[in-house]
């Protein structure tokens, strides 16, 4: 019995099979997540040829620290934002030989929301070593979160079969 919900399960299922037939390789760069994406990924059975590594950067020092984030983006930009979310894929990339990385950055709540960065608040990035760079922004509403953080699994996982397509 999985942990996580038929589609989820189903997506990532896809991913393992699509990644692996090109022999691919994959790393996640997870905040707001914690390690939900890695975690879905890794209940496939066969995981282990397309997995290699995944990054909790929960703080903004994690992320300086070990995806080499610019401090100087935190401050511009802040952690839940398009810039931060690609140089999150980015050093997920060069801090391994993985051929694709999946990033997300966001606002879980239920607390830590602003006007102009709502609860619910989501930046994802998807890149490969090919060049393919894919970035969303999304606002998935205040439905609580645990509904935050699978919807941002799910596209998480789209994300990453559009990067390989």
């Amino acid at each position: 019995m999985s942990l996580y919900p038929a589609d989820i399960e189903a997506m990532a299922a896809r991913i393992i099979s699509a990644f692996c037939a090109r022999g691919l390789t994959l790393a996640t760069a997870e905040s707001c997540t914690g390690g939900l994406i890695i975690g879905a990924l890794t209940e496939i059975a066969g995981s282990s040829t397309v997995v290699d590594r995944g990054f909790i950067t929960y703080s903004n020092q994690a992320k300086i620290d070990l995806l080499d984030v610019r401090g100087d983006t935190l401050e511009r930009c802040g952690a839940v934002s398009r810039q931060t979310a690609l140089e999150m894929a980015e050093g997920a990339l060069s801090r391994s030989a993985c051929d694709v990385a999946v990033a997300v950055t966001g606002i879980a709540g239920p607390g830590g929301g602003s006007t102009e960065k709502p609860v619910g608040l989501v930046h994802l990035a998807a890149k490969a070593r090919t060049g393919a760079v894919l970035h969303r922004e999304m606002r998935y509403g205040d439905g609580g979160r645990s509904q935050i953080r699978l919807a941002t699994v799910r596209t998480a996982l789209e994300m990453l079969e559009e990067v390989i397509a």
